[in-house]
């Protein structure tokens, strides 16, 4: 039994709707594209997880570059709808929001293994680049502005004398970071990283950067 045919979902019914077998193919391009990465990705192979038709599939996404495409853009909005309601906590303050957008990066809903795996396919390999710049720059300047904003706030609370576009950088690098490291450990075969001990070392540097905001 090869890798992909251990993720061979059933599946569902005749008659289920477009949406239903669309988002049955986006979930089944996330299971290759962790297991195979980008340019080894191959239509038969979604096909086969998913448990349908290679034709299937031309009818849903016309080709390999939209199916691939439209996964990339549902795991964009998914990740930007994730940020977006802990932006939006009612009651919460400055740092809690703070707090709630940067560890949210670890919610288990956004961060699986072959999710993880798939946001990687899509920003290591040269062929998935390109499609990553253009579908999610516009997300990714939006997490940017949101969060300097809620930097420049605390910066301005606690005269910290911090520069609020180098503190975002800087919280950026470190949870990209241990994205990759989690695939790095992975790969290896060493102990990897747990949601819980990254988001400890995203709380450390929220303390580092803000220790009248964020205490042990």
């Amino acid at each position: 039994m090869t890798a992909l045919e251990e993720f061979t979902p059933p599946p569902p019914g005749r008659k289920a709707s477009k949406e239903v077998r669309r988002q049955q193919l986006i979930d089944a391009t996330i299971v290759v594209l962790a297991r195979k990465g980008f340019s080894a990705l191959t239509v038969a192979d979604v096909a086969g997880v998913a448990g349908l038709s290679v034709g299937i599939i031309n009818f849903h996404f016309d080709s390999k570059e939209k199916l691939l495409a439209d996964c990339l853009s549902y795991m964009a909005e998914e990740y930007y709808q994730n940020w977006q309601q802990n932006l939006a906590t009612p009651g919460a303050s400055t740092a809690e929001k703070m707090q709630l957008v940067l560890l949210g990066d670890f919610d288990p809903n956004i961060f699986t293994p072959d999710k993880l795996a798939a946001w990687i396919a899509f920003w290591g390999e040269t062929q998935g680049r390109p499609v990553y710049i253009e579908i999610c720059s516009k997300y990714d300047e939006e997490w940017s502005r949101s969060m300097a904003s809620l930097c420049e706030k605390l910066i301005h609370e606690g005269q910290y004398g911090l520069s609020a576009p180098a503190v975002v950088r800087t919280l950026e690098a470190l949870s990209d970071g241990l994205w990759l490291g989690v695939v790095s450990t992975q790969t290896r075969g060493k102990k990897t990283t747990s949601p819980v001990e990254a988001r400890q070392a995203l709380q450390a540097a929220l303390m580092a950067f803000f220790p009248n905001h964020f205490q042990s």
